[in-house]
């Protein structure tokens, strides 16, 4: 079975479908020791397909609109944040904290691009913000010293693991037993009712539906981007002192609007919110917004109907269930940045923060399919996706790939999935979506504003 045809069955599709997509390889695009251009594709192509699924029955349930899934777009999607421009101004990239260093025993990977991780992780290292310091620091404990204190102080430090050794620890067993999408049932509420979507223009299967986005980072807003692409009016929340990467935001934040919102000093405006919601996305540690009532199920008792969409780090169980974590970080202790190593051995990286993209495109076509799935059944939906188990997804397809190293886009000019237009943040240069469906839509319908410029209602 091949990924795609996989990833479409553990999302419920109907097997079938999988032969709408017509993929367009590239071979050369994001080489890797492991299979990332396969595993890209794969994520991207059931989201589109699951998108053209929708789009079929709102428009009368004929044939499933065709999915291209063209190998150069994904690869460029998938490294969209190198490929921001803002009036020709590159994207910031890693802080300089933000790297592997040596250790006594090994390696470990730092993470410190926001000013609290790095406040935290200087505090349990007890050192000034000098990248000299740190290395000094670091380079007389152990790896899984380091990652033990700095994790106890709020910080975020993993230790290189081989893949055997991941393999061995209690985090990867619970990891191993969650599908890579997880998908639930949480009450018997009345079927969904869609209204027929306009023939006038780009077909939006996402249209008039309400998605609350409580992500930041990477892969949620990946996942609620590709809704408002669809037609979906996404309203990010944010809480007021906790500020986001300006670049970072303006990759993600193409389609949507952003406000913030105290959830505790404005909760009467946000029950509003959730009364109108069709779809709700959280990006946060499993169980760090329960205490504000917005656990899945807490969420359905009060907005019957809804979609709940969770996305974690580490997975819902398990002894790190609670940490934080990123992309760069999973691929550490999963042994993918051991499998990834440098041409002087020393850990290495994915050609592209390929978790964070991937799994936000699955948690995507996870929401579209528990759409689809409500029309026939009802039932407020639960879709819940991982990090690490998105990396163990990839890790079990070694082999099957291109397994040439070098970096994205040197046998490829990425220009055809480029382009440009004007914002009130400034010229920008971003990459298109690689979502592509016959009758879709091919661009988002507005660019980003700044972060939390808008007002926290629905359109």
């Amino acid at each position: 079975m091949t990924p795609l045809a996989s990833f479409w069955s553990g999302l419920g599709g109907q097997p079938a479908l999988v032969t709408r997509v017509f993929p367009v390889e590239r071979p050369g695009v994001l080489s890797s020791r492991l299979p990332v251009r396969e595993f890209a594709g794969a994520c991207v192509g059931v989201c589109a397909l699951a998108a053209a699924e929708l789009a079929a029955r709102r428009t009368g349930g004929g044939e499933v609109p065709a999915v291209r899934v063209d190998d150069g777009a994904v690869a460029t999607a998938f490294v969209s944040e190198r490929h921001l421009r803002t009036d020709g101004r590159a994207a910031e990239s890693f802080a300089p904290l933000s790297r592997f260093w040596r250790t006594a025993d090994g390696w470990v990977r730092t993470h410190a691009n926001y000013p609290h991780h790095r406040a935290r992780l200087l505090a349990a290292l007890g050192t000034p913000e000098d990248p000299d310091a740190v290395a000094a620091a670091l380079a007389g404990r152990s790896a899984r010293e380091v990652e033990e204190t700095v994790t106890a102080a709020g910080g975020l430090a993993v230790a290189l693991r081989t893949p055997e050794e991941w393999a061995a620890h209690e985090q990867a067993a619970a990891v191993a037993r969650l599908p890579l999408v997880e998908r639930v049932r949480l009450d018997s509420a009345p079927a969904r009712e869609f209204a027929a979507v306009d023939g006038g223009g780009p077909l939006l299967p996402a249209a008039g539906l309400r998605v609350l986005d409580l992500t930041r980072v990477i892969a949620g807003p990946v996942a609620t981007r590709t809704l408002a692409l669809l037609g979906a009016d996404v309203l990010r929340l944010d809480p007021p002192g906790l500020p986001e990467l300006p670049d970072q935001h303006t990759d993600t934040g193409f389609g949507k609007r952003s406000a913030l919102l105290d959830l505790v000093g404005d909760r009467e405006r946000f029950e509003e919110l959730l009364a109108g919601a069709d779809v709700v996305v959280t990006g946060y540690r499993p169980g760090a917004l329960d205490r504000f009532g917005l656990g899945a199920e807490a969420l359905a008792e009060r907005r019957p109907g809804v979609v709940v969409a969770q996305l974690s780090a580490w997975g819902a169980t398990g002894p790190w269930a609670g940490r934080r974590g990123f992309d760069s970080l999973v691929q550490v202790a999963t042994g993918i940045a051991h499998a990834e190593r440098g041409p002087e051995g020393g850990p290495g990286a994915l050609p592209a923060q390929a978790l964070d993209h991937g799994t936000g495109y699955l948690l995507a076509a996870g929401v579209l399919r528990a759409l689809s799935d409500q029309a026939e059944a009802g039932g407020s939906r639960l879709v819940r996706v991982a990090l690490a188990r998105t990396a163990a997804e990839l890790a079990a397809g070694a082999g099957a790939g291109d397994r040439v190293t070098g970096e994205p886009g040197t046998d490829l000019s990425p220009a055809p999935w480029l382009t440009e237009r004007d914002s009130t943040l400034g010229r920008l240069r971003y990459a298109l979506p690689p979502v592509d469906f016959e009758g879709g839509p091919r661009d988002w319908a507005r660019a980003p504003g700044a972060w939390g410029a808008d007002t926290a209602r629905w359109l």
